[in-house]
């Protein structure tokens, strides 16, 4: 087994998901004339933006949606495009980091729930590929189970960017904040380091063998179809 380092570095890095792949988590939520669309997927930013009206036309024309839907899903992707493309150039922390990441998540008829640790400092990492093992090991056989997976782990990874980048702007200003972000944060990764080296091999820091699963008790519950018209009626009145 490869060594953790005790301590995180202190080097900045230009702003970017700890993936392989650095791609945008997109989630739509919309609705028109009581008609709603919801859908999560992941975009790559370096896409012309010619690709999104693309992208919200076809989608309307294959899920039979009012024109009006054309405007509003092109503007929504936009919006997170524009967002994550504001960031990128800006410094974030990383380091020898291993966060618990969580899945509690309804696709179709499967109910997922699990929760993991994440190294932050592997940019060679690939949600796709945890989430098709972790399907392919639970049985799970809805192929939109492993995209959903893949797109809560990206959300969270990308949210914990943008909290890195944000730390790394007031570590900035402030040199006795800086000072004392960086103690607190050596400090954490350190001990979080030594505690988890037994949890991860050196290649992969993601992918849990099933001796380990015990820790965590993945969970996959698979619903009856009147639970889950149940389960859409009582979130359609929450919406409300």
């Amino acid at each position: 087994m490869k060594p953790l380092p005790a301590v995180a570095s202190k080097a900045p890095i230009k702003f970017r998901i700890p993936t392989a792949e650095n791609l945008v988590p997109i989630r739509l939520d919309i609705e028109i004339d009581g008609q709603r669309f919801r859908d999560a997927f992941t975009w790559n930013p370096t896409d012309p933006d010619s690709e999104v009206v693309v992208f919200a036309k076809r989608t309307v024309k294959d899920l039979k949606l009012p024109p009006a839907f054309i405007t509003q899903i092109a503007q929504s992707i936009q919006s997170q495009l524009t967002e994550f493309r504001s960031l990128e150039g800006q410094e974030m922390y990383t380091g020898e980091k291993l966060v618990p990441l969580k899945l509690d998540l309804r696709v179709n008829n499967t109910i997922i729930r699990d929760q993991f640790l994440w190294d932050l400092n592997n940019f060679e990492s690939d949600p796709e590929e945890f989430a098709r093992t972790f399907c392919q090991d639970l049985g799970i056989e809805d192929p939109e189970v492993g995209s959903a997976i893949a797109v809560a782990i990206r959300e969270q990874l990308y949210e914990i960017a943008v909290q890195s980048v944000t730390t790394a702007r007031e570590s900035r200003v402030s040199k006795k904040g800086r000072r004392g972000a960086e103690h607190v944060t050596a400090s954490k990764a350190g001990g979080t380091a030594l505690d988890l080296m037994k949890l991860f091999s050196g290649k992969s820091s993601v992918i849990r063998k099933r001796k380990e699963w015990d820790m965590y008790e993945p969970i996959v519950d698979l619903l009856s179809n009147e639970e889950v018209d149940a389960l859409d009626a009582r979130e359609e009145r929450n919406a409300r």
